[in-house]
Formats: C-alpha cells, sequence, structure tokens
C-alpha cells in the first residue's frame, strides 16, 4: 500500500508541475497581447457580391432574373474565391492580352472574346481536356482541321498561340453570322452550333439564359462573365500583384525553314543555341522529336533568327522538286505519294502551289496527308 501511495503521489505532483508551467505560458505569450476572440456568426473572409449590372459584348445581361442571378452568383463565388488561380491568370494576361487586344480590333471583333481563351485553358498554349480539345482555344480535332490548323504525328497547330487565336477568331465571326448573337455565338464554341440550333428550335426560345443546354454550357458564359469582372477590377475583390510577378510577353523571332526530310527537335534546338526543352517552349506545335520535311516557320530567341537561319541553311540544304516518273505523268497532272512526315504545306512549297489548289483539285476538306496517299498536282 505504501507503494501505491508513493506513485499516486507522484503521478499527481506531476499533473500539477505541467499545469503550472502552462499557466505560466500562456501568462508570458498574452503579456501586453489582448486577444480578439470573433463572436458567433462574425465573418472572418470579406464577403463579395456580384455587380448589379453586367453586359457581354455589349449585350445586356438580364440580373434581374432571380434564376440568373443566382447562376451568376455561384460561378462568381467559385472565380472570385479560387485566389490560386486568379493570381496565375493575373501573372499570364501581360503575356498574352496585349496582343490578343490588338487582334480583336484589327479583327473587329469584342474585346470581351479574350476572356474566352482563359476560361477555356487557363492562357495555357499546351492545355489538354479529356474530351481530346488541345491548345490556348480548346480546338477538337475536327474542328481545328476544318479552320486551316494543321495536326498530324509530328506537328500540332493547335498549340500555337496566333495560329489557334486567327482560327478561332475566324469560328467564332461565322458563329456570330449564324445566330446574330454573341452570348449565343460563344455558348455554340462551347458546346456546337447543331445542338445549340437544335434547342433553340425544342424549346421555342431565342435567349441563351433561357435555353436548357448541357450543364457546362449553361455555366459558360456565366463563368466568363466571372472571370471578366474579377481580372478587370482585381483590386476591387482584394488581388495586388506586383509588376515584377507577372509573365513577361515571349520575345522570338520567326524563321521560315524548308527541309526535305524529317530533322531532329535536338538538332534544331543546337543550332538555335538552346536546349531541347527551350526549342520546344518556343515552338509548342512540335509534338514528337522530330520536325517534318517540307515548310515550316519556327520560334527561335530573340535576335538569333538570322544566324540560325544560315546554320540551318548549311545543315540541310534545300529541298528539291521531285522527279516524277514518266508513267505518272497526264495532260499536266502530276501524282504525289506523300512520304512519311509529309505536311500538305511542304508538299504546296516543293512544287510551286498553294495549299488551297492542292485541296481543291483532290476534293480535300481538311489539309491533313496521311502516308502512301496520292495527292494530285496540276502543272
Amino acid at each position: 500500500m505504501n507503494q501505491e501511495r508513493k506513485c499516486r503521489v507522484v503521478v499527481f505532483g506531476i499533473l500539477i508541475l505541467f499545469w503550472c508551467l502552462s499557466q505560466q505560458g500562456e501568462r508570458a505569450w498574452g503579456e501586453g497581447t489582448p486577444v480578439t476572440v470573433p463572436a458567433p456568426g462574425a465573418m472572418t473572409v470579406p464577403y463579395f457580391a456580384p455587380p448589379e449590372r453586367m453586359d457581354f459584348c455589349g449585350e445586356r445581361v438580364p440580373l434581374h432574373l432571380p434564376d440568373v442571378r443566382e447562376r451568376l452568383d455561384r460561378e462568381f463565388t467559385l472565380v472570385v474565391y479560387s485566389h490560386a488561380q486568379v493570381y496565375l491568370w493575373l501573372k499570364r494576361m501581360d503575356r498574352y492580352f496585349p496582343w490578343l487586344e490588338k487582334e480583336l480590333v484589327r479583327n473587329g471583333l469584342p474585346n470581351d472574346l479574350k476572356y474566352v481563351a482563359v476560361a477555356e485553358s487557363d492562357l495555357i498554349v499546351s492545355a489538354c481536356s479529356p474530351a481530346g480539345a488541345v491548345g490556348p482555344w480548346q480546338f477538337i480535332r475536327s474542328t481545328g482541321a476544318n479552320f486551316g490548323l494543321n495536326q498530324n504525328g509530328q506537328i500540332d497547330e493547335r498549340m500555337d498561340f496566333e495560329m489557334a487565336t486567327a482560327s478561332a477568331f475566324r469560328y467564332l465571326r461565322n458563329l456570330h453570322e449564324m445566330f446574330s448573337n454573341w452570348t449565343l455565338a460563344v455558348a455554340a464554341y462551347n458546346c456546337g452550333e447543331r445542338r445549340v440550333q437544335d434547342e433553340l428550335r425544342k424549346q421555342r426560345v431565342d435567349n441563351y439564359y433561357s435555353l436548357k443546354l448541357p450543364l457546362e454550357t449553361e455555366r459558360y458564359i456565366l463563368r466568363i462573365l466571372s472571370i471578366k469582372e474579377v481580372l478587370g477590377h482585381p483590386e476591387r475583390y482584394g488581388y495586388s500583384l506586383p509588376k515584377n510577378a507577372r509573365y513577361p510577353a515571349i520575345r522570338a523571332d520567326q524563321v521560315s525553314v524548308r527541309l526535305a526530310n524529317p530533322v531532329p527537335v535536338v538538332d534544331l534546338a543546337e543550332a538555335a543555341g538552346i536546349t531541347y526543352r527551350e526549342f520546344k517552349t518556343l515552338n509548342p506545335i512540335l509534338i514528337s522529336d522530330s520536325v517534318p520535311g517540307g515548310s515550316l516557320i519556327l520560334r527561335v530567341p530573340e535576335g538569333k533568327g538570322k544566324e540560325f537561319e544560315s546554320r540551318i541553311a548549311g545543315m540541310y540544304p534545300q529541298p528539291q522538286p521531285q522527279a516524277v516518273p514518266q508513267h505518272q505523268k497526264n495532260s499536266g497532272i502530276l501524282k504525289h505519294k506523300v512520304a512519311k512526315g509529309e505536311t500538305l504545306s511542304g508538299i504546296a512549297a516543293r512544287y510551286g502551289v498553294s495549299e488551297r489548289s492542292i485541296m481543291e483539285w483532290n476534293g480535300m476538306k481538311r489539309k491533313m496527308v496521311q502516308r502512301d496517299q496520292i495527292i494530285k498536282i496540276l502543272k
């Protein structure tokens, strides 16, 4: 019993010691430091409400309708409190928006369309969706081909910011001509013009906000509106980004090259005086380890264009037109068999004709060619 009593006394003493130390620590920490405990229900995160009035491409958003207001509130809340994503958008804006804005003016298109690229890809040129949409404007393969973006095993022009933007602008203009309304045009950009046309007819309505569409498309315009509001007024919503934190524009020289045969990308990178990774970053359209034969525009670091051009000319002589066997000639028609790695642009350059002419002569709707395909050339 004595031993048990001693153990109890020791344990009790240790507990008293720990209590004293904890009280001393609390007094030391709290000395001169008033602690404010939030009252029950007090807000610890600022609340931001969406604007009372908004427009998209000059078209008024019917925010007086409770349903539309609530749908906007959902998207706005998700955007305005996505702090990491908003900061990344703000960082990328300086890289792409100045050029985009000039191109929109040059093409006579609304400035708000630049936010479509943000919603589509977060301004990431190599973005790829589970559905196979690729690039800053998220073209699927068929639509990209229909609007002139070359895609094969070595090249994917959907990832070229300038080329994809030009194609997106043509597509959006076509959609606007079809619907006479930018809101419906951009909705059709998301889910397809046929789907929007069918739903307008079936539901007997004439505007986007009254349509029942796939959930992604129902949210699409309202998400773009939310992005426009937050990126247009970042300080209003608590975002402040130093100038030196913004990503600068990528400055590069564009060099037009003609290659007789496919060339390893690493060789071109060495000719440009940069690493393989840097060359791929400047030329995101290159999706394999080699560049196809034919004509191609490549980007190299600013100021290195002429040096790169001369090095390539020395390493890879310009291709000459292929000799066509006599038996393949027929009343001024040449037949060209597509070799591995060849592109339509390369074939056109080889024979001194335009891509459009080759497409017309062969009844082609897209610029894609396949190995061993026979192409007719009129001479």
